[in-house]
């Protein structure tokens, strides 16, 4: 690339870049994009998925963040003159894995303590504790992690409400997960997320979803978004026989209210006798 920087590239040299690298494809496994001081990954993950010549050849494996566990507590404490959301959050937020480097120059209390509150941003990231930069490649690299079906694997916890659990959560960005049973109505939970990401796309770092909807058989549907792109279809397996049709969505961002969500979600369900 001309400069190095992606930030400033991503439209223009990322695109020739990654072009020319197509037609040795066979050269190479995969290509890792290190965007240091880029806290929002939003521009190349649109640039691959949207760009023919990219979404032909490439597709996003995964985000990771690399965090210092000496001093990332520092960084995201850090307050912004503007009061807006300082680097270090949204790069936690965004992460589909989170490497937490030189563990090694912490105690086990100050490490139980900086990855509860990770948890608490991001808990559907994956955390990842290294020594030394030293990383298992197995555990970051081609699984697949960046995909549609990824909710189908959360763990069921992931989706109680803390209320619930007494904990309360002082963050300004956090991760919110929510459950519910029934089928969804289509047209209302397509105006739904078209108000809010109208509303609230800059807030909304990562959404994901599991939708059962009325009227369309067996089929289980999913989705996921980074800002206001959202990729949305089938799963690749539909509802079994029996399965209870349990809607799940998850969502990352800034000052996140979760029972308004799961209010308006709710009020999206199918109601017989209602258009």
């Amino acid at each position: 690339m001309d400069n190095g920087c992606v930030c400033c590239s991503v439209r223009g040299d990322l695109v020739r870049t990654l072009g020319q690298l197509a037609t040795r494809r066979k050269d190479f496994d995969a290509i890792l994009l290190e965007t240091t001081g880029l806290a929002d990954p939003a521009p190349i993950v649109y640039t691959v998925q949207t760009n023919p010549k990219m979404s032909d050849n490439y597709r996003i494996d995964s985000i990771v963040c690399l965090a210092d566990c000496k001093h990332l507590e520092a960084h995201l404490d850090e307050a912004k003159p503007d009061g807006s959301v300082n680097e270090a959050l949204q790069q936690v937020a965004f992460a589909d894995k989170i490497l937490l480097n030189k563990v090694d120059l912490v105690t086990a209390e100050e490490k139980a303590k900086l990855e509860a509150r990770l948890r608490t941003i991001n808990k559907f990231a994956t955390v990842i504790e290294t020594e030394k930069s030293r990383a298992p490649l197995d555990r970051i690299l081609g699984l697949n992690s960046f995909n549609m079906e990824s909710i189908l694997t959360y763990d069921p916890n992931f989706f109680d409400d803390e209320d619930e659990k007494k904990i309360h959560n002082l963050e300004l960005v956090q991760s919110v997960g929510i459950k519910f049973e029934g089928s969804l109505h289509a047209q209302w939970f397509n105006m739904f997320m078209m108000d809010l990401l109208r509303e609230r796309a800059a807030d909304l770092y990562r959404t994901k979803g599991l939708l059962s909807f009325h009227g369309q058989g067996d089929t289980k549907f999913v989705f996921q978004g980074v800002h206001e792109q959202i990729n949305f279809g089938p799963a690749q397996k539909p509802w079994k026989e029996g399965e209870v049709r349990e809607n799940k969505f998850v969502f990352i961002g800034k000052n996140l209210d979760r029972a308004e969500l799961t209010k308006s979600l709710m009020e999206c369900l199918y109601k017989e006798g209602k258009k």
